[in-house]
This record gives C-alpha cells, sequence and structure tokens, in this order.
C-alpha cells in the first residue's frame, strides 16, 4: 500500500489531526518514532523536524536531555484554519454572495514570498486566473488580508469584494481557475481506495493509526482543489458526498484507537 508524503507534510498532518490543543508540545522522539511507521528513517525525520524549525513553523524546546517540538504561533494559526476548511467542506450547500479577488506584483526577486502566497491562496481555496490573479467564490478578506501582511507583500498586493456580473456566462473563467473533471475524479478514486475500511473490524490501535492518518492526509489535500462553487452556477462534483460522508465516518470511528497510538508514541520513556 503506497502513501505519497513528504515527512515535513505529514509532520503538519499528525500536529493536525492529533495534537490537542495544537500549541502544546510534543516530544522529537515520539514524531520520529511516529514518522518511520511510514517508512522514513530517523534521518529523514529528524532532518525534516529541523527544516521546520528553519522555516519558522516549529520551535524546539530542550529540558535536560529531553527535547520537544511545539508548533508556532503561524502554524498554530495554519492548523486551525486546515480544521475548518477540512470539517466544513461540502457539508453545506452555497450560494456566492460575495468573491474574493487578489491581485498582485510581487517582483521576482521575492519569489519566496510568491510562492507561499500561492500555496496559501490554494488552501483557501482560490484559483488563479491569470498571473498575479486569483479568485474565490467565498469571501475571504479576513484571511487574504492578514496573509498578505503576514507575508509583508501588503504593498504589492489588493483585495476585492464583488459579484461577477449577472450578464456575463462566468462558468469559462471558472473552468480556467479550477479542472473541475479532476476534482470529481480525485472525489472518486479517494472513496474507491478507502471505502472497503468501512466494514474492518478488529483493527488495532496501531492500524487504525495508520489508516486515520492516510485518510486525514489524503483529504486535507481537497480544500485547496475544491472551491466550493455556488450552485446555482456550477453543479457540485458528483462524488463529493459520498466521499466527504466516509472521511467523517471513517475519522470519527478510528479516532479512539488512533489518539491512543499517537500518546502512547509521543509520551517521554
Amino acid at each position: 500500500m503506497g502513501f505519497d508524503a513528504r515527512p515535513q507534510d505529514l509532520v503538519m498532518t499528525l500536529l493536525g489531526a492529533y495534537l490537542v490543543p495544537h500549541d502544546r508540545p510534543v516530544w522529537s522522539g515520539g514524531l520520529v518514532a511516529l514518522l518511520s511507521e511510514f517508512g522514513f528513517s530517523n534521518g529523514a525525520a529528524r532532518a525534516a523536524l529541523a527544516r521546520m524549525v528553519r522555516r519558522g513553523r516549529l520551535d524546539r524546546l530542550r529540558q535536560g536531555r529531553l527535547v520537544s517540538y511545539r508548533p508556532t504561533p503561524g502554524t498554530v494559526a495554519l492548523l486551525e484554519e486546515g480544521d475548518r476548511r477540512i470539517f466544513s467542506l461540502g457539508r453545506e450547500p452555497h450560494r456566492a454572495y460575495s468573491w474574493t479577488v487578489l491581485w498582485h506584483a510581487i517582483p521576482e526577486e521575492r519569489r519566496l514570498e510568491r510562492g507561499r502566497l500561492a500555496r496559501r491562496l490554494r488552501f483557501l481555496g482560490f484559483g488563479s486566473v491569470g498571473d498575479g490573479m486569483w479568485i474565490s467564490p467565498h469571501d475571504r478578506e479576513r484571511e487574504v488580508v492578514g496573509l498578505v501582511r503576514e507575508l509583508r507583500v501588503a504593498e504589492d498586493a489588493g483585495v476585492m469584494l464583488g459579484r461577477p456580473a449577472a450578464a456575463l456566462d462566468f462558468r469559462a473563467l471558472v473552468s480556467r481557475a479550477w479542472d473541475l473533471d479532476a476534482l470529481d475524479g480525485r472525489y472518486r478514486a479517494f472513496h474507491r481506495e478507502f471505502a472497503p475500511y468501512q466494514k474492518s473490524s478488529g483493527v488495532d490501535d496501531r492500524e487504525s493509526f495508520l489508516l486515520r492518518t492516510r485518510l486525514v492526509h489524503a483529504f486535507r489535500r481537497f480544500p485547496a482543489l475544491d472551491p466550493e462553487l455556488p450552485d446555482d452556477l456550477v453543479r457540485a462534483p458528483r462524488h463529493r458526498a459520498e466521499a466527504v460522508a466516509l472521511f467523517h465516518r471513517l475519522y470519527d470511528a478510528l479516532a479512539p484507537a488512533a489518539q491512543r497510538h499517537f500518546e502512547a508514541a509521543t509520551t517521554p520513556p
């Protein structure tokens, strides 16, 4: 059974799914051991954690010989935003009363900030319709204004709220911003992969942890792919509802056993 993940991304999945509250420290040896269960060597796991410290994602704490990591405030905010996007996805019908448009002209010498902005906008469900132009069928003013300030690119960016002109066909622009056919295929593939586990019984704590982590890691990609377009503009992806329902069923059913395994692994000896 393959598992496509980078160790840093998997750490974020673990922190989001199991570290409650998100700002508490977690033992480094436990994180390394958990990453090894997904095939990463101790060296690769420790290198990933060190990179996350350098990137400002984690703080490294030492108490005697015990080393722990704690998510930074910025990471906590990302995890909380991730929770909102993941657990609200596809749960309610949507009609867009305000669209958000972000335009930027961030200079090439600041391509690191450009890349970070693009990744965060995609996670918020934005689609790109041209160089430096992003749209979302939601009111994302608070999130986007906070993001451009955090990245210190406010002088090179603008944010507007509005609605598409009713007299024009907006669907052509939508098709440029998001690949909806591919999205539906991804929902179908997700359901096909995880549906067989609904009838599994007698799964121990470790197996529950591995399965639930794979489930969350696969599903957390959807907020970046699915803009949740207004129902009166574009039909919802055909396989979204069954994928969302399956995710919530398995996520809840596996939670107690998976959490026990996480806590046992991250409790220092």
